[in-house]
């Protein structure tokens, strides 16, 4: 059984598809295609990640084709108006390239895609060089966990650690994701506190908890 939390390492892809430095415009277009990916990692040397290339770089290209804009949105737009004009990964990829490391967090993981506005995030080593890549999708196969391991945890992780003796006093069933608490405990303190645990272990979806005490 998998116990809390995963880390990025845990759901990352490790094939990771990269381009180079001098990857012309039609080859990354290519690769994305055949690959199914919205953005690329941009490797040199041994692998070193030095920037992203996404769909986003790309389609001023197509945006712009028909001839410059106004001057306003020229004076807003000026880094898009510079990718319109690139044909390498050099000239069209962002940079420094926003990345995660494979120890951290699903949730940290997460944080930094919302922050930062990505899809995914290649997967660097202390080094940084490439190691995979992470995808929003990636952080959600959490959800699929079993029901059963789910119930394992909780009341292994949760329930036991809070509440030793006896065994049967509290127990834990887990449907579709749905986690409910139910049994007595002495304390009614104690209660919210297993139900946040509970909603912290990975893929529960939500928690039902149906605890009661036992004393005031």
């Amino acid at each position: 059984m998998h116990s809390t939390p995963y880390r990025v390492r845990d759901v990352m892809t490790r094939a990771a598809v990269a381009v180079g430095r001098r990857a012309r415009f039609r080859d990354i277009v290519e690769r994305m295609q055949r690959w199914q990916v919205s953005a690329l990692p941009v490797l040199e040397g041994d692998g070193r990640v030095v920037g992203l290339v996404s769909e986003a770089d790309l389609l001023p290209k197509e945006e712009f084709r028909d001839g410059d804009p106004d001057p306003y949105t020229q004076r807003r737009r000026l880094s898009d108006l510079a990718r319109a004009g690139a044909v390498s990964a050099e000239e069209l990829m962002s940079t420094p390239a926003v990345t995660v490391h494979a120890d951290a967090t699903l949730a940290e993981a997460a944080h930094i895609m919302a922050r930062r506005q990505v899809k995914r995030l290649p997967v660097v080593n202390a080094e940084g060089l490439l190691d995979g890549v992470v995808s929003r999708s990636d952080l959600l196969t959490v959800f699929l966990r079993p029901d059963d391991d789910l119930a394992a945890e909780i009341r292994h992780d949760v329930l036991e650690a809070l509440f030793p003796a006896p065994e049967e006093a509290v127990d834990v069933t887990v449907a579709d994701g749905v986690a409910t608490l139910t049994g007595h405990v002495p304390q009614a303190a104690w209660i919210p506190l297993a139900a946040r645990l509970a909603r912290g272990v990975e893929g529960v979806v939500d928690v039902d908890c149906r605890i009661t005490a036992t004393a005031a």
